[in-house]
């Protein structure tokens, strides 16, 4: 018995080791906004004690997009399309909770609803009556849930390889989405968190390897290590969300442009297929072998494709 106590008592010590060694501590959050928020980031305080990350560029008076980023994504991968808008629309872009320089919502709420809550408070803080929606991934998803919460407060809705189609995913889920969903290890992974595992999954990610520079690799794995995003992350992918429903899609007449990459590993194109074929008011573009970041792997392509279909909205064509 003393034998088995020795054997278990070196255990706990190597593993405690290994936490010490491997541990990769929370970023700094002054030194994260002096590299990550400079000009024309600006911190917005939206309610329920969140302050939220953004930037705002472009005319004041020209028509207005808000853009969302996915799942452990931040504002920044909006750049090239921002960068290809920002002269004809006023185009807006926030981290949501639990993501970049937002950091964690401080009552741990990760919810739909409160995420649909953010949107319509950070539309508020800025002015917006109508404005156009987008989002990619989980964004996409939020972008969706909105309209179908405030249809009438939309322009025109952007759908970039988005979330909640009830459509079954085959293959393997990233490996830091496994991680995050295994009961222990996702409490582990809060502290441990190497930047391999970051570039791994990013690297499953997409087709176009072109879009995986140290630069940006950095950015997700610092950010996602901002006080408070890894404990987040931990809890959104925990929680299960029930995919949209045919009929109330079915029902949303605001104009959509649907944006998806044929070899996108993590939401197929299938998805994207569904929404194309539920919204009646649709518009599907799919890239060939490109992943699930259309809007950084076929940057230029997508944002054609955006500009020709903004040229066409009724709603704001007069406007320009």
């Amino acid at each position: 018995m003393k034998r088995l106590f020795k054997v278990l008592a070196v255990l706990i010590a190597l593993l405690m080791l290994a936490f010490v060694v491997f541990r990769t501590p929370d970023t700094d959050p002054a030194e994260m906004r002096a590299k990550y928020a400079g000009e024309p980031s600006q911190f917005v305080e939206i309610g329920d004690g969140v302050t939220v990350h953004l930037r705002d560029e472009g005319p004041r008076d020209a028509p207005a997009i808000i853009l969302l980023h996915g799942s452990n994504a931040d504002l920044h991968t909006w750049g090239p399309w921002v960068d290809g808008l920002k002269d004809t629309y006023r185009v807006i872009r926030f981290d949501q909770i639990g993501h970049g320089l937002t950091g964690a919502d401080p009552n741990a709420d990760y919810s739909l609803d409160n995420f649909v809550a953010d949107i319509d408070e950070v539309a508020g803080e800025l002015d917006l009556e109508r404005f156009i929606l987008g989002g990619s991934s989980m964004g996409g998803s939020h972008a969706a849930a909105y309209a179908l919460a405030h249809p009438d407060r939309l322009d025109g809705l952007i759908l970039v390889g988005a979330s909640g189609a009830p459509v079954r995913r085959e293959g393997k889920t990233s490996l830091a989405l496994r991680m995050a969903r295994t009961p222990v290890i996702n409490k582990v992974m809060e502290q441990v968190t190497p930047r391999s595992m970051i570039e791994q999954s990013f690297t499953q990610m997409v087709s176009n390897k072109g879009v995986i520079t140290d630069e940006v690799v950095d950015r997700y794995w610092e950010m996602l290590r901002y006080p408070g995003n890894r404990a987040a992350t931990v809890k959104r992918f925990s929680a299960s969300r029930a995919a949209f429903d045919d009929a109330r899609i079915s029902a949303l007449e605001v104009p959509a442009l649907v944006i998806w990459g044929t070899e996108d590993p993590l939401i197929p194109v299938e998805s994207g297929r569904w929404y194309d074929e539920h919204l009646p008011n649709s518009t599907l573009v799919e890239y060939e072998e490109i992943g699930h970041l259309p809007h950084e792997e076929a940057a230029q392509p997508s944002l054609s494709d955006l500009k020709s279909w903004l040229l066409n909205l009724p709603s704001i064509r007069p406007e320009l």
